[in-house]
Formats: structure tokens, sequence, C-alpha cells
């Protein structure tokens, strides 16, 4: 057998172990709760008061404009300096979260407003409250839309917890590079990583593509629509 394909059979096991009980538990958790943070944040940028608007507002800058590792820095490294200690993955998680919360709430408001207003004014004149009409009528009209670039989004998260590694988070890019630093097989080991990623992301991919066609369907859509 071929020394780089021994090499990559001996590091598969780390690896896929390492994605599996760090990058994707991280993926998963970090989009649940970011989406929840989208969800609020869109909802307080559309019908909130000024003061939470402005709140809102400047959540959604900080975060867009400056780059995600530079985010992870200062909640790991830089928050020890005022008293506040984290654990790792617990501050990766939050990083991811405010991150993923800052680009869906983005995602989020700009389908709930392009939602007519004659939808609303449809549930209310049949005795809607603004909540009943928002969950009955507008949201799932607006989740249709949402689906695609709230699926890109969660795919990039997958390949983006790959910088949880600089703040010693040990998900697959760290178990790589601690295979590397035994191995000293940098190419070899990189690039199984890298197909590892790839595998997962084209697993997401046929997901998304199947959840959109569902839901063209439902909508009366054609698939090929979707």
């Amino acid at each position: 057998m071929p020394h780089w394909l021994q090499l990559m059979l001996d590091s598969l096991a780390p690896l896929l172990w390492a994605g599996l009980v760090f990058t994707v538990p991280l993926t998963l958790l970090s989009f649940a709760f970011g989406l929840s943070l989208g969800f609020l944040t869109a909802l307080a940028r559309l019908y909130g008061p000024r003061p939470l608007v402005a709140v809102a507002r400047f959540y959604v800058w900080i975060i867009r404009g400056t780059p995600l590792l530079v985010q992870l820095f200062v909640i790991f490294y830089g928050l020890p300096s005022v008293g506040i200690l984290l654990d790792a993955f617990p501050a990766a998680l939050i990083g991811f979260t405010l991150n993923v919360g800052a680009y869906s709430s983005e995602i989020v408001r700009a389908v709930i407003a392009s939602i007519p207003k004659g939808q609303w004014e449809a549930s209310y004149s049949i005795g809607m409250s603004w909540w009943q009409a928002l969950r009955r009528t507008v949201l799932p009209q607006a989740a249709r839309t949402a689906v695609p670039p709230l699926s890109n989004t969660f795919i990039s998260l997958v390949k983006d917890t790959s910088l949880a590694a600089a703040v010693t988070v040990p998900e697959l890019f760290q178990a790589a590079q601690r295979i590397v630093a035994t191995t000293y097989e940098p190419l070899i080991i990189y690039i199984e990583a890298a197909l590892i990623y790839l595998a997962l992301s084209s697993v997401l991919s046929v997901l998304q593509d199947r959840l959109e066609r569902r839901l063209a369907r439902s909508s009366g859509l054609s698939p090929e629509g979707a």
C-alpha cells in the first residue's frame, strides 16, 4: 500500500472523531442559537422602538464589519483581561452564534419586508392579531424565500468552524494540525481534512436542494423553479 494512502487511512479515524464530537455540534448549536438571535434582531429592526432598532443596527454593523477570527480572539483571548474567562468551546460557540445571528438577521429582515402589505391586511381583516398574522401568514411565506440563503449560511458555517482551531477547540482542523505535527506530512493530511469538509458540505448541499424542492412543491411551484 502506498505511504500516502496508509497515512490517510491511519488519520481518518481521529479526524472523523474530531468532526463528530466538536465540528458538527459546534455547527449545529451555533446555527440554532444564531438563527434565533437573527430572528429576534430582525424583528427588533423592523418593528421595535427606536432605541432597540439602534441597538440591533449597531450589533449587525459591528459583526458584519469585523473578521470572524478577530471576534473569536476578542472573546477567548481578550475577555480574560476584564475578568471574563471562557473555555474554548463556549467561547467559539458565542463567537459563531453572534456572527450567524448578524448575517441571518439581514436575511430574515429582507424576506419579511418583502411580503406584500396586503397579506397583513388580509390577516387583520379576519380578526388576527399582529402576532397571529406574523406567525400564521407572513412567516410561512417568508420561510420559503429564506431557505436558500440560510442554507448557504449553514454550509459556510461548517467550513468556518475550522477557525475554532485558533482558540484551541480540538475540532477537525486542529486534529489535522496535531497529526501534521507528528507525521510531518502537511500536504496529505490537509488534503484529507479538506476532503472531509467537502464531503460534509456536499451532503448539506444535497439536503438543501431536496428541502427547496419540497417547499417549491408545497407552494405550487415546479421543482425546477426551486
